[in-house]
């Protein structure tokens, strides 16, 4: 299919390369890295080859959250969003971006957030899961009552908020303590982000502001498949222990959520998703340049799905979240 839309593709600035390094070989990183500063020609080869038109930009996990320093913080996602916005005022037919936000500092993140959409023209935000503040063991979630005014702001801008994973916290992995290969994007990213996704559901700030546009990739982080029980469980013991979110959280993910194919080039995952939440909510993407293009689009491009559904899944549905029908 040509004409493809993504949006979980990844970039880095020299401030925030080396939080990918961990996740690679030594010799493997050498040539990841320049794929990660290189916004335009490897990438607009590799998209041009496999029928991407457009990407939209953000910035490597976990980015701006990883910073616990708030003045860091704030001069980092400025950089960054500077860079990005560069890019795009340049390659203004291939590439978009979403803004990154210190939100070690929510009246912070609100002001950068103005600016990134209003100033520079970033058409969303995303967000590399909770955010270190002022020491590396202090870590704060995104339902925590701080962000409520954050919310509110987003909610008036319109544009959509993208959840991505980053690794749990050092207290938090013991689950999967001895065995390193279940860490990162293999296992763990999932299930953080997962967690992080039910607790904001949970919280009540959908109900608050209904008309967020929120966004997860990986297909859900398994939200999809396991959504169906999870409202069960909390029929029978939430309200009693007092969760405040009044609607199922399916509802929620039904009205307030959209998913991408980032990373996950699963038909069976793909056919289940369509049918937990229709395909008007899922939105190609790759995950470059951590997965491949070529294994993306070529999965997708044959995947036995309706010819409707293909378009809509790589190109309409983004088309339609993002109001680009004038701009493409």
């Amino acid at each position: 299919m040509k004409g493809k839309l993504a949006l979980e593709e990844a970039f880095a600035i020299p401030d925030t390369l080396g939080f990918s390094a961990s996740h690679f070989q030594k010799e493997v990183w050498a040539t990841f890295s320049k794929r990660m500063l290189d916004l335009t020609s490897t990438r607009f080869d590799e998209m041009d080859q496999y029928g991407i038109e457009m990407m939209i930009l953000s910035l490597n996990s976990p980015g701006i959250q990883g910073i616990y320093k708030k003045k860091d913080a704030i001069q980092i996602a400025q950089k960054a969003n500077d860079v990005a916005a560069e890019a795009v005022h340049k390659h203004h037919k291939r590439l978009r971006a979403f803004a990154a936000l210190p939100l070690q500092d929510p009246d912070d993140a609100i002001i950068e957030m103005h600016r990134a959409i209003k100033n520079l023209g970033c058409v969303g935000v995303l967000v590399n899961g909770y955010s270190q503040i002022e020491s590396e063991d202090k870590y704060v979630y995104l339902d925590d009552p701080i962000y409520r005014p954050f919310w509110a702001e987003l909610e008036k801008l319109d544009v959509p908020f993208y959840l991505h994973p980053r690794e749990a916290m050092p207290c938090n992995k013991q689950m999967w303590a001895g065995h390193p290969w279940l860490d990162g994007a293999a296992w763990a990213f999932g299930v953080e982000t997962a967690t992080h996704t039910l607790r904001l559901m949970c919280s009540g700030i959908f109900d608050q502001y209904p008309k967020l546009k929120f966004l997860l990739g990986h297909l859900g982080e398994t939200l999809p498949f396991c959504i169906s029980r999870t409202d069960v469980w909390i029929r029978k013991v939430g309200r009693s222990r007092g969760m405040v979110a009044q609607r199922p959280l399916s509802y929620y993910m039904c009205n307030n959520m959209w998913v991408t194919t980032s990373g996950h080039f699963d038909t069976a995952a793909l056919w289940n998703t369509m049918m937990n939440m229709g395909s008007d909510r899922i939105l190609f993407s790759v995950d470059y340049p951590f997965e491949e293009v070529k294994d993306a689009c070529e999965w997708f491009d044959v995947c036995p799905i309706s010819e409707v559904d293909r378009y809509k899944i790589g190109r309409q549905n983004i088309i339609n979240l993002f109001k680009f029908d004038t701009c493409i």
